[in-house]
């Protein structure tokens, strides 16, 4: 669970250790972005908006990595994967509600696919191998998880996985469940945005700004300043 304690502690002990911010974003074991989706949906020019939604652990930092992306129109931290009673954070911090703190991304399929938001999703936004936590936040409410609108979205996902996994690239199996989107709930107000509003607070210089620069080196086409 986030709080004062950790913004502080977490940067000193990173520091005590010599270990530097990019080694705690999950490509600086990379030298390269991940490969490109072999199977992906098709490009659409009807002007129709589609929606996926991810969880990557802290929503805060995935958020805005998403804000950043071509093509991308609307992204809301929120919950998805329990209940609607309890989709409010001093309850999901518990880590008992099955919800996890996630992501609704409101993209133009003309501009950007399916498969390159996977692809940003595994190669920057989050640590794919950590099973129920990201970086210092530890619980299942943290988890790798994409949550599917449709038959086509888990098809992609689950070969995308599929194809990562073959390529070893990672040191660890990939942990990311791939589950039906039951519901979305969108976050309070004061976790909108929270990247934006926080530049210098040290959980974000520490974990989340480090992605931002990950994804204007690895995706320059992509990148936005937003």
């Amino acid at each position: 669970m986030r709080g004062p304690l950790r913004y502080f502690a977490w940067p000193l002990l990173l520091v005590a250790v010599g270990v530097g911010c990019e080694s705690t974003t999950p490509g600086s074991r990379l030298e390269e972005p991940l490969p490109p989706a072999a199977l992906d949906m098709p490009t659409a020019a009807d002007g129709a908006l589609q929606t996926v939604v991810l969880s990557g652990g802290c929503f805060w930092g995935v958020e805005a990595v998403f804000e950043h992306v071509k093509g991308i129109k609307d992204v809301v931290s929120g919950y998805s994967g329990g209940a609607a009673e309890t989709a409010r954070y001093d309850l999901i911090t518990t880590g008992t509600t099955g919800h996890a703190e996630s992501v609704s991304i409101t993209f133009d399929p003309a501009q950007i696919t399916y498969g390159q938001i996977l692809r940003v999703f595994f190669s920057v936004a989050h640590d794919p191998t950590q099973v129920d936590g990201q970086y210092p936040d530890d619980g299942p409410h943290y988890r790798s998880n994409i949550f599917y609108a449709n038959d086509q979205q888990r098809t992609v996902a689950l070969a995308y996985i599929t194809q990562l996994e073959a390529t070893r690239l990672f040191p660890r199996r990939i942990a990311t469940r791939v589950d039906p989107l039951v519901a979305f709930y969108r976050a309070e107000d004061d976790h909108q945005d929270y990247l934006a509003n926080h530049l210098t607070e040290p959980y974000i210089v520490t974990f989340d700004l480090p992605r931002l620069a990950l994804l204007e080196r690895f995706f320059p086409e992509l990148y936005r300043t937003r």
